[in-house]
């Protein structure tokens, strides 16, 4: 025996093609769920084609292909349906205008492969990172520059020696014993702290010094001769509390104090009378000059 085709040649019917595809599913149990499966056609298109609204379908050879489909899927002469097809859409004048197909997700004749859906994926990712490659090596360049300065303006560029940096001047001391001299005969003074309670008052012979105490809060001076008195701090001098001879009082006798007024005026030194022919009397330590008062 012959080996028969796995269609079967069936007699035209008296049925429609869509009723006939229908019936022939339904006599082998399948659903439109199972012939969409199994054809990748539409559930819809199967559902056009079982009621024979042919003109549902986007073309002519749209209707031709879904139904020999439909019919190899059920078992029937595929040739056999198309040409009955043809001539049902002949018969109904079946003129409809040419559209452009639209892609449809929900079509599954139509949904491309998953592995051509990943294809796709990795060509955009690999563009998309060459992009951003490109973009990147464009507007930060790794390569430097060439020079486009002539060679002659190389050859004669002044060579600029970077010169020693002067090191700054060491900020004066602000500690050290204040010391007071005198630098004439007979150089009253009288030195009292903060609340103005006297610390020390006497007539300082020439050359006579007198070092102010350390921990008196706030000493101040008051003197008749700040002309020939001089006043050092830590052993360095600072400028005179004034040219010519006058009472002065409240001057204050802390090394910051008195560094920061040799800074605004430098220190002069002191030009030292002669001592005096005779000395006729002298006042008593414990109370101030006549010039002083």
């Amino acid at each position: 025996m012959e080996d028969q085709d796995n269609n079967q040649s069936i007699p035209s019917s008296p049925l429609g093609v869509g009723e006939q595809l229908r019936a022939a599913r339904e006599q082998q149990g399948l659903s439109r769920a199972d012939i969409a499966a199994q054809t990748r056609v539409a559930e819809r298109h199967l559902i056009a084609i079982e009621e024979g609204h042919f003109s549902d379908l986007v073309a002519p050879t749209y209707a031709v292909g879904f139904s020999r489909a439909y019919a190899r899927a059920v078992g029937l002469d595929d040739a056999d349906i198309a040409r009955r097809v043809r001539k049902q859409i002949d018969a109904e004048a079946y003129n409809k205008p040419p559209t452009v197909p639209s892609f449809e997700p929900g079509d599954p004749a139509r949904v491309p492969p998953s592995l051509f859906a990943w294809a796709a994926g990795i060509v955009a990712v690999v563009l998309v990172v060459s992009a951003l490659v490109y973009w990147s090596d464009l507007l930060s360049p790794q390569a430097e520059l060439p020079d486009l300065a002539p060679a002659e303006s190389q050859a004669v560029k002044p060579r600029v020696v970077a010169q020693p940096a002067v090191p700054a001047p060491p900020p004066p001391q602000t500690t050290g014993p204040v010391v007071l001299t005198a630098m004439a005969p007979a150089v009253w003074v009288r030195i009292t702290d903060a609340a103005g309670n006297q610390v020390f008052q006497k007539e300082l012979a020439q050359g006579e010094t007198y070092t102010v105490p350390a921990e008196v809060e706030a000493p101040q001076l008051r003197t008749g001769r700040p002309d020939v008195l001089q006043i050092t701090v830590g052993g360095r001098p600072v400028p005179p509390l004034s040219d010519e001879p006058q009472v002065i009082s409240g001057v204050l006798l802390t090394p910051s104090a008195l560094l920061e007024s040799s800074q605004a005026s430098p220190a002069q030194s002191v030009a030292v009378p002669p001592p005096p022919a005779a000395v006729t009397s002298r006042p008593s330590p414990s109370s101030e000059p006549a010039q002083a008062r």
